[in-house]
């Protein structure tokens, strides 16, 4: 889109500025919120990136998670352009795998968890899934789908010590220790092209299947960028994960809370409650609603 008062118009001949100046590693990188992270933890080290319950983590601590899960899942056979799905509350892993699935080069759908098995089985066949991230909360709707899927999805479970019910097993490895077993060494993946795909989102399918929308590196880079500068988010802001992150990738703060070098304050519920004690025991600065 060419804003107002501006034209196009057919790419002038090549002049003086486009002599010997092509793009190199030197002076041109593709737009991506890996970065951020990348940039966060490299300044920031021994900032608190992410308390959940009695869980902390730095920026360091989470650079490595994120880091670790992009190597777990190159070693389950993820390749770049695979889609991996995930099914969680507002919990670490989930906000960790919008760093460590693109940083695997894969693409991230994070599914709805109020979806029925029907609608899941439909976005896992349809956004060909080869590897699903499962809360052991969500365990029973899971197999329910997982059932109805043709496809052959590796499963990874997750289990949150603030889930109170029983953790049911979908898959022979649990998501921490894919983390423990995982290359630490690994080096991340980064977009050759800001036109490649980071995230695939769906809609809730109310006039018939889900419909997908992708989100590529650079339309995140910018949609976190805007909200850091629109919301005023300044320095360390203190965010309270009410929203969920499965909504269109949380508006895009889970990259934007990081690049502001941000505290992510995760809610594996949203109720009243636990709101308001996140909100006593964190200065909490920002937070959003869906």
């Amino acid at each position: 889109m060419t804003p107002t008062g501006f034209r196009t118009g057919a790419h002038p001949p090549a002049s003086a500025y486009e002599r010997d100046l092509d793009r190199t590693a030197a002076n041109h990188a593709p737009l991506t919120p890996l970065t951020f992270l990348e940039r966060t933890a490299s300044v920031y080290p021994e900032h608190v990136a992410v308390v959940h319950g009695p869980t902390r983590h730095t920026y360091a601590e989470l650079n490595d998670r994120c880091r670790r899960l992009a190597a777990g899942l190159a070693g389950l056979g993820v390749a770049p352009g695979d889609t991996v799905a995930i099914m969680a509350p507002n919990i670490p892993p989930l906000l960790e795998a919008h760093y460590g699935v693109p940083m695997a080069g894969a693409v991230l759908n994070a599914l709805n968890y109020r979806l029925d098995a029907a609608s899941i089985a439909f976005i896992l066949e349809h956004g060909e899934a080869t590897v699903l991230l499962a809360d052991s909360e969500f365990a029973p709707v899971l197999r329910e789908a997982l059932a109805q899927t043709t496809r052959s999805i590796q499963v990874v479970d997750i289990q949150d010590d603030a889930f109170r019910g029983q953790h049911e097993r979908l898959g022979s490895l649990t998501y921490e220790e894919l983390l423990a077993r995982a290359d630490p060494a690994f080096v991340p993946y980064l977009p050759a092209d800001e036109w490649q795909a980071i995230a695939l989102n769906y809609t809730s399918g109310t006039t018939g299947n889900p419909k997908g929308v992708v989100y590529h590196h650079r339309g995140a880079h910018l949609n976190a960028v805007g909200n850091v500068l629109v919301w005023g988010m300044g320095h360390h802001p203190v965010y309270l994960w009410t929203l969920p992150m499965f909504h269109c990738n949380g508006w895009c703060y889970p990259w934007a809370v990081t690049a502001a070098g941000g505290l992510h304050v995760c809610l594996d519920r949203v109720a009243p409650e636990q709101i308001f004690s996140a909100i006593d025991a964190h200065p909490v600065s920002h937070m959003a609603c869906a």
